[in-house]
């Protein structure tokens, strides 16, 4: 079986509850379980989290929640990759006999099934290929960022780059903080990274990436995800 799991912790600053908080309708992580439950790909969403209440909120919209995420795996320091070891290792252990997983980030909305299934069917299509994911091009070339001095200066961040044309200049990307798919060895052997030599980006209009760390970005998204299910109706 494939499955996906989605990390959400109770314990977000920024945006207090932010995986349980409504978003144009339901609760946040809701869109992201329906999104992944609907891919063809994707036999069962786990939701990886220490907080009863999204517990509840998880399983009301179909996903699973077959053990609560152990405290030392929810402060603010820990990655991504650890939190699905863990779930990885906890649903093995308990008989669960997994090929691919899709760890889907529950603050994605934007997110949509057919990417997910393509991502996947880019990752099976290449036996060399580790991971997975989406990523989104600077808007700017990064090469030409500048920085500012503790005087109250500037200088360049790269003083090479600074001096070309934005045109002469190689294209950078970001991650898009959404998905990453990989075999379930993947994710288990540490030595393998999700941004190394051998994973592969799925590059995504830049509406359709929105990172949600404060309210601003919330009323971004909201306004983002009206507009895309405005223009599929």
């Amino acid at each position: 079986m494939n499955v996906a799991i989605i990390p959400a912790r109770g314990g977000s600053k920024r945006i207090p509850r932010k995986n349980i908080k409504p978003f144009c309708g339901k609760p946040m992580v809701a869109h992201t379980i329906e999104t992944a439950l609907a891919s063809e790909f994707i036999d069962n969403v786990v939701v990886s989290t220490d907080d009863q209440e999204i517990a509840e909120v998880a399983k009301q919209y179909g996903a699973d929640v077959p053990f609560l995420r152990p405290p030392e795996l929810a402060d603010d320091y820990t990655g991504t990759s650890p939190v699905v070891r863990h779930a990885l290792t906890t649903l093995l252990e308990s008989g669960w006999d997994i090929a691919y997983c899709a760890c889907v980030y529950a603050t994605s909305p934007l997110l949509s099934t057919a990417l997910i299934n393509s991502c996947y069917e880019k990752l099976v299509a290449s036996e060399n290929t580790d991971y997975v994911f989406t990523a989104a091009r600077f808007s700017f070339p990064i090469q030409r960022a500048i920085l500012q001095t503790e005087s109250g200066g500037v200088k360049p961040f790269d003083s090479f780059g600074i001096t070309q044309r934005s045109q002469d200049l190689e294209p950078a990307y970001h991650d898009a903080g959404q998905l990453y798919w990989g075999h379930y060895k993947t994710w288990l052997d540490t030595s393998k990274k999700i941004f190394g030599a051998n994973s592969q980006m799925v590059v995504m209009p830049d509406h359709l990436v929105q990172d949600i760390d404060t309210l601003e970005d919330w009323e971004r998204a909201e306004l983002l995800y009206q507009l895309i299910h405005k223009e599929q109706r």
